[in-house]
């Protein structure tokens, strides 16, 4: 009789720690919205349109109010959230052009590598706009490689660049999906031949007009930017985007529900040019961009659909964030500032997509794990660039030291544990070309601004440059959208966060 307690006791013991390893290894799901402000879902203040599934992702977990991504435009952003690293730091991470060859060094460790590497299974699925292939390149009609799978992720389904970016086309793994070798697919900066159409020479027969810059080679009735030929199998038409990235996404949870797994579902809805599925057209009265607000929160309640009939809830960590704040007139004339109305995208904020103001950064961020995550609303200050770092120690990796340089531990505050904080200062920047940061410390926000000016102080009005001095200093307490400029009642605190910031951007590395 003894033995047999004995032999139970130890049973029950080693069912306790492999479910307390287990709890440390949930699922996690990283859903990034694209060109999303802080003010742009009801849970954050919209009132003109609704977003209930976004809406309880956040009932049910944590709506941080000092959400940020690390810059205001995509690609650095996204560059940042992989590999726990300022883009900055690296050359050429601007807005990638179609025939970017891959922005990520070989052999970079990544957030998705860390996770393999204990035993998750991995998958970006949605927009990479990180570049493909080595330095001469994609070899569209070859390999994709250096690509996410060099990267960590065990399965990719991708929207190669962005869709304002030829060519209209899906990679899966290491391929362009439905290429016919008879029909080669060419991607170039210059117009093919001279009859070559483009929203120039064929602009009477768009669907969408082009405001400014896209106005190259035209798919699906829109011109773009860039040129390109060929692939007309491999093509997709942009309204069925939102419902190939869920069909991929549950198909691919399905496949690995058995196993961690970590999917980076990576939207493209409020992106240009934005056209949304016919069944979300005319869904708000704010014209094409609210309507892919729309469409984007039934992608995520799909999400949570499948999550849920897999029976996951309680062993999933979702993540939503975006990354980078609003614009309305991105290239086309698809009414976004024209119906506009009272829906403040960027919420009390200023700036919006390209600045360093608070809007360009600060976005919608939700933490929601079933069943260990309380509900809650936090004015910590956490960031997609530390997801990296966060999942390190929540999952029992590891980072080698050359690796996600600014990437900080902030689970605490990302599950809302008592005592928990966040970061205490924090860099911004914008696309990387200007060389204008924002640095945040405590309340303290110092704007430097390299290039002398900044773009789209106010979202709803056509972009533009502003010119403002290299230095400016805001109390965010007191003056959250940015607005009353104190260097001069504060000089000994300016040139302290002066020489902080400095000190963050020449050492090369954050994280000690």
């Amino acid at each position: 009789m003894k033995n047999l307690l004995l032999s139970f006791a130890l049973s029950f013991l080693l069912c306790v720690s492999l479910s307390a390893e287990e709890a440390g290894k949930p699922n996690v799901i990283v859903i990034m919205a694209d060109d999303m402000g802080y003010g742009d879902l009801s849970c954050y203040g919209a009132t003109d349109f609704e977003t209930p599934h976004i809406d309880q992702l956040a009932a049910e977990g944590i709506r941080f109010t000092n959400g940020y991504c690390s810059a205001s435009t995509c690609t650095p952003t996204r560059y940042s959230f992989l590999t726990g690293t300022y883009a900055f730091r690296k050359p050429n991470t601007g807005i990638a052009p179609p025939t970017s060859p891959s922005i990520i060094p070989a052999g970079t460790p990544t957030i998705a590598s860390m996770l393999n590497e204990v035993g998750y299974k991995t998958a970006v699925i949605g927009k990479w706009h990180l570049g493909l292939g080595g330095e001469e390149g994609p070899d569209w009609n070859g390999e994709l490689k250096p690509g996410p799978l060099e990267f960590g992720f065990d399965h990719c389904f991708l929207l190669p660049t962005t869709n304002d970016r030829v060519p209209q086309v899906y990679v899966e793994n290491h391929r362009v999906l439905n290429l016919d070798p008879k029909d080669p697919l060419w991607v170039g900066k210059k117009k093919p031949t001279e009859d070559h159409p483009t929203g120039i020479s064929h602009r009477d027969t768009l669907k969408m007009d082009w405001t400014h810059g896209h106005n190259s080679t035209i798919h699906n009735g829109i011109s773009r930017i860039g040129f390109y030929t060929g692939g007309h199998a491999a093509r997709f038409r942009d309204e069925d985007l939102a419902d190939k990235w869920v069909e991929k996404s549950v198909e691919w949870m399905e496949e690995n529900k058995e196993e961690p797994f970590f999917l980076f579902f990576a939207s493209h809805d409020l992106h240009v040019p934005r056209i949304p599925h016919e069944r979300f057209q005319g869904a708000t009265p704010l014209g094409f961009r609210a309507d892919s607000i729309v469409q984007l929160d039934w992608c995520v309640g799909e999400l949570m659909k499948t999550v849920d009939r897999l029976g996951l809830a309680e062993d999933t960590l979702f993540v939503f964030c975006s990354d980078n704040g609003p614009v309305m007139d991105d290239g086309y004339a698809d009414g976004a500032i024209e119906k506009l109305g009272d829906h403040q995208a960027a919420g009390p904020y200023a700036g919006g997509k390209y600045s360093v103001y608070e809007g360009g950064t600060r976005t919608p961020f939700i933490t929601r794990w079933k069943g260990t995550i309380e509900p809650d609303v936090s004015d910590e200050i956490v960031s997609t660039i530390d997801l990296y770092g966060s999942l390190t120690t929540l999952t029992g990796g590891s980072i080698p030291d050359d690796g996600a340089l600014d990437s900080f531990d902030v689970m605490g505050a990302l599950l809302g544990k008592p005592d928990a904080t966040g970061r205490v200062d924090f860099v911004q920047q914008d696309n990387g070309k200007g060389g204008n940061y924002g640095f945040r410390s405590g309340d303290w926000k110092l704007q430097r601004h390299d290039s002398k000016k900044t773009r789209n102080l106010e979202v709803g009005k056509l972009l533009e440059n502003t010119p403002v001095p290299q230095f400016q200093l805001f109390d965010l307490s007191k003056d959250p959208g940015e607005k009353n400029d104190v260097i001069e009642e504060h000089p000994e605190l300016a040139e302290k966060l002066k020489g902080q910031l400095d000190e963050i951007i020449t050492s090369g590395r954050s994280r000690k």
